[in-house]
């Protein structure tokens, strides 16, 4: 059976069903008990499974980062909202210290299944700090698996699949997908990999990489360009599905990396590299990248200048097909 979803009643759906099948999850968070999320992920979560099961917590990131930590080791799988990858500042020395490396440090004898739900990106032109697009960080600290679904149907699939993982995960949801559409997604239990890229649409004569809300930017620029665009939705941001990233690269020859987060040392800079590194010979083009500015994220009357649109992706997508050495 399947039932039509946006994306949090998606990730609310699974957080439910998961909450039945294991009884040592536990979802733990300010704001997620009676009010039901910021968003309304964990909504009427509190009244049906209680307290002791989902976690309303004090408002201290640092915190909630080491609890969770705490009650993975002690054999839980807790599920921490962080509300918002701006806020995981706060909770850097936890995440670096302890849940990236206990696996590591004690030679594997130690698990933490901790799956950490956090906001990413703009468009919703909520206060400051709401916004931030910081992947980098993510990516550059080894021990944890970064995923990000772009639509409903991934997001169910995935977030089984890092509930059930034995690594950290953190989970990076687009506040502007929410609620951007629905689409058929089973009711039943399905696992999607948190290791493989997806191919949005097959082309020949360009790769576009990207992910989040940004697929559907491009999405929409590779349509009104109306040129053979392939189209690869990342999925998952640690660790990299290299493999059909370089056969896509090696078979059209030019690529653009598409991403809200800042430019320099931002993910689309690590993909460069990796292009350059195993496909330089295959290019026709240099890479190029569609990003948000070296700024710190604006306000609400510039937000929409900062973020990455259907335009300025559009543009560079002709510009690098119509390159020649």
């Amino acid at each position: 059976m399947h039932e039509e979803m946006n994306l949090i009643a998606a990730i609310n759906h699974t957080l439910r069903s998961e909450l039945i099948a294991n009884e040592r999850l536990r979802i733990v968070g300010y704001d997620i008990g009676p009010v039901g999320g910021m968003f309304r992920a964990t909504d009427n979560l509190f009244d049906e499974f209680g307290e002791d099961r989902v976690v309303d917590t004090p408002l201290t990131e640092n915190g909630i980062m080491g609890m969770a930590v705490g009650m993975a080791i002690a054999g839980d799988r807790p599920v921490l909202e962080m509300q918002f990858l701006g806020f995981m500042y706060n909770a850097w020395g936890q995440l670096i210290y302890h849940l990236s490396n206990l696996h590591q440090k004690t030679g594997g004898a130690m698990k933490v299944p901790v799956t950490i739900r956090a906001v990413f990106g703009g468009g919703i032109k909520p206060l400051p700090f709401h916004s931030e697009s910081t992947e980098a960080w993510l990516m550059h600290t080894p021990g944890i698996r970064v995923i990000c679904p772009s639509t409903p149907y991934q997001a169910k699939g995935l977030l089984l699949s890092s509930l059930r993982c034995d690594d950290p995960v953190v989970f990076l949801e687009h506040s502007k997908l929410y609620r951007a559409f629905r689409e058929p997604v089973p009711t039943g239990d399905y696992l999607l990999p948190l290791d493989k890229c997806r191919i949005v649409q097959p082309g020949e004569d360009l790769t576009v990489l990207t992910w989040g809300n940004m697929v559907h930017v491009s999405t929409e620029a590779a349509r009104q360009l109306g040129a053979s665009i392939e189209l690869i939705d990342l999925v998952s941001l640690s660790p990299i599905d290299v493999e059909p990233i370089l056969a896509s690269v090696k078979k059209t020859g030019r690529c653009v990396v598409v991403h809200e987060a800042r430019r320099t040392s931002g993910p689309g800079a690590e993909l460069i590299a990796l292009i350059n590194e195993y496909a330089l010979e295959w290019l026709k083009a240099p890479v190029k990248r569609v990003t948000g500015f070296d700024v710190a994220f604006p306000d609400t009357s510039t937000e929409d200048f900062y973020l990455p649109g259907v335009g300025r992706a559009k543009a560079a997508f002709e510009a690098i097909l119509n390159f020649e050495f």
